[in-house]
């Protein structure tokens, strides 16, 4: 959500910034919506003025034995009008919110332009892609070859894009997360929160999933929501409230199921579990002073970093342009790992700083030394990482010629000390 002030104020650099995200130029038409509004409520209180100042001509004339009936049917008429305008005055409001919350966040002035993720920037690669002297598995076929990860099975129950994994692979799926869940927590300060799994429309409203993006949610039928993410509830713990100043920054990570309808996404990634319903992932989500996000971000990315590090797969970060950085962020980076079966580079986790963005939107503001409100905090959010698509990515990177995997030493404490599933 923006700043009506700044677009009031900063009418063309406003339009300058949207330009950036392809948005034709709305300041204007967003100004005259709130010089509706705000013609509307000043006459509101206008007419409240006189509603009373005639109360209290009405009661002087009748102590004094004098006639009211003019006073009497002005008041009546102001009645009226001041009713109608009361009824006229939200639906200004709405009609400025809504034109608000379509439009994406302001980017950073080194997020680079660009229409796609052509247009993106290697900002640094860490390793070499591994290119084994025999042909590279991908993860389904190496997982179907053990009888580990079954497709067929969890399309019978659930429908496509559902995966069942079994006996080791589950397991270490399971200690894929652990693993990332205790890293953050135990070295990088993050605090563990077990999140809900289902939330309702305004926390989902407060960190920009609705309503642009409501085809991608899956919605119960009492009206609640799945979350696409556990940033939708670590986000929305301090939504509606004025935090103090030196309790900040929030560090919040949880490792839980999250669920996407995939709606856009027909007929890509079809085959194997890269895009599914439900996966499981480790979020990351900090709530900072404003002057301290753009370091919070570095910081939250290089917490993302040391996971694919410890685990030896080869990562590089990534720039997003201005054509391939979510609707809610003002700058993101991607981190993407190297998937020998695939031949690619594929996106593992985004860390993204949203500004104030989703803390309008909350009403999540921060409370300054001297008491006062001070203004809304900013919110980050990131990936640490997808357990799923980090599941893909050692399967692929540490397959042997016989069609195993080794598990990386990192690993061995939450695996029983298992090194291998199936043939060396």
């Amino acid at each position: 959500m923006h700043d009506i002030r700044l677009i009031r104020t900063e009418p063309e650099a406003f339009d300058a910034a949207m330009a950036r995200r392809k948005v034709a130029p709305v300041a204007q038409a967003i100004i005259g919506l709130d010089g509706v509004r705000r013609e509307t409520i000043s006459r509101v209180e206008t007419l409240k003025a006189r509603r009373n100042a005639i109360s209290k001509e009405i009661g002087m004339l009748k102590r004094k034995g004098e006639p009211t009936d003019a006073l009497e049917r002005e008041s009546s008429g102001l009645a009226a009008a001041l009713e109608e305008a009361e009824q006229f005055a939200p639906q200004q409001g709405r009609a400025v919110q809504e034109a608000l919350e379509t439009l994406p966040n302001i980017l950073a002035s080194d997020v680079p332009d660009g229409a796609d993720e052509a247009a993106n920037v290697v900002l640094r690669q860490v390793g070499q892609p591994l290119l084994p002297n025999f042909v590279a598995k991908q993860h389904f076929e190496l997982g179907e070859a053990l009888g580990l990860m079954e497709f067929e099975r969890a399309a019978k129950i659930a429908g496509s894009r559902f995966t069942i994994l079994r006996g080791e692979l589950a397991r270490l799926e399971r200690a894929l997360g652990q693993f990332m869940l205790d890293l953050h927590t135990r070295e990088h300060g993050y605090e563990e929160v077990a999140v809900p799994l289902m939330v309702n429309a305004a926390a989902m409203y407060g960190t920009s999933q609705l309503p642009k993006f409501e085809e991608d949610l899956f919605r119960t039928t009492d009206g609640r929501y799945l979350i696409p993410t556990a940033e939708v509830p670590l986000t929305n713990y301090v939504s509606g409230e004025i935090v103090p100043e030196a309790r900040l920054p929030y560090r919040f990570a949880a490792l839980s199921q999250c669920f996407r309808s995939e709606a856009g996404s027909a007929g890509r990634d079809t085959r194997g579990m890269l895009r599914q319903h439900q996966f499981p992932k480790v979020e990351m989500v900090s709530i900072t002073h404003p002057d301290a996000s753009a370091a919070e971000h570095e910081r939250m990315t290089e917490c993302a970093e040391k996971v694919l590090e410890l685990l030896g797969i080869p990562y590089r970060r990534m720039l997003l342009c201005a054509g391939d950085t979510g609707f809610g962020s003002t700058k993101t980076y991607d981190l993407e790992v190297w998937l020998p079966g695939q031949q690619m580079w594929r996106e593992i986790s985004s860390c993204s700083n949203m500004g104030a963005f989703q803390a309008r939107r909350m009403n999540a503001r921060y409370r300054g030394a001297d008491g006062k409100p001070a203004g809304f905090v900013h919110t980050l959010n990131g990936s640490g990482v997808a357990v799923g698509r980090a599941l893909i990515a050692v399967m692929e990177n540490y397959q042997t010629e016989a069609g195993g995997i080794r598990v990386p030493d990192v690993l061995w404490p939450w695996m029983g000390g298992a090194s291998l599933i199936g043939p060396g």
